[in-house]
């Protein structure tokens, strides 16, 4: 009654993983052999595990990422000009630590998107906040939440996140509303946070795309200085696997 009585009260303050690996060791025969300094530090390292893994498990779904991409899964045999040495660099997040931002940049199907979220993926797994948007859509998120007074509860949740990815910016220019929303954006992160960015356009061009120069002088610095680049290049990555895909003609 005792024994039951202990695992009860571990469920009732949510300690279920310690609750399993001390019923694992009420029925392990080897865990009698143990030190009780040997078995209390086994519980208390189940418990500590599941719940890294629970605030992972959150970390993850509130990022939201477009591809289920990891940067073990990187494919470097893709010419798309992609430096090992510098991705496994970035993937220890001290850019991240640092408040730095990273523009990936490139022509369509290239990988831009699904190595945003690689890096994202890897930010979780570090223990920062990410969140990942498409850029179109989050101009529009942001035009629906000025009408139903959620802007600024919107911004002040995108401030608060270590690592934010902006994916396919710029595809179109930009509106003199959207060239003033990124701007908040930025202000709020500039050396508090971290800013990804793809895009089709090399950064060169970025400039031009956003518009007004008052604004885009603005978003420019705070975007671009100091940031890490990578620059793709090469035919369309999704091209090649539909290819690959295609059955072969009869005869051929």
């Amino acid at each position: 009654m005792l024994t039951q009585a202990t695992i009860d009260k571990m469920h009732v303050m949510k300690m279920a993983s310690l609750a399993e690996a001390f019923e694992r060791q009420i029925r392990s025969p080897e865990c009698a052999q143990m030190s009780f300094e040997e078995r209390v530090g086994m519980m208390i390292d189940a418990e500590s595990d599941a719940r890294e893994q629970r605030k992972l498990t959150r970390r993850l779904q509130w990022a939201r990422l477009r591809h289920q991409a990891s940067l073990e899964d990187v494919d470097w045999h893709a010419p798309r000009g992609l430096d090992r040495q510098v991705v496994l660099g970035l993937g220890r997040c001290g850019w991240i630590r640092e408040h730095q931002n990273l523009l990936i940049t490139g022509p369509t199907g290239v990988g831009k998107s699904w190595l945003a979220c690689a890096f994202a993926e890897r930010a979780c797994r570090s223990g920062h906040s990410a969140f990942y948007a498409r850029a179109p859509r989050l101009q529009h998120d942001l035009a629906v939440a000025r009408g139903d007074g959620s802007y600024g509860r919107m911004l002040a949740r995108l401030a608060k996140t270590e690592l934010v990815v902006l994916d396919d910016f710029a595809l179109t220019p930009l509106k003199d509303q959207e060239r003033r929303d990124l701007l908040e954006i930025l202000e709020d992160r500039h050396e508090r946070a971290s800013t990804l960015v793809t895009s089709q356009l090399p950064v060169k061009q970025w400039h031009e795309a956003i518009g007004e120069a008052t604004l885009a002088d603005a978003i420019c610095d705070r975007l671009i200085h100091a940031a890490h680049r990578i620059e793709l290049k090469g035919a369309s990555l999704r091209e090649a696997k539909a290819r690959a895909k295609k059955p072969a003609k009869a005869g051929a």
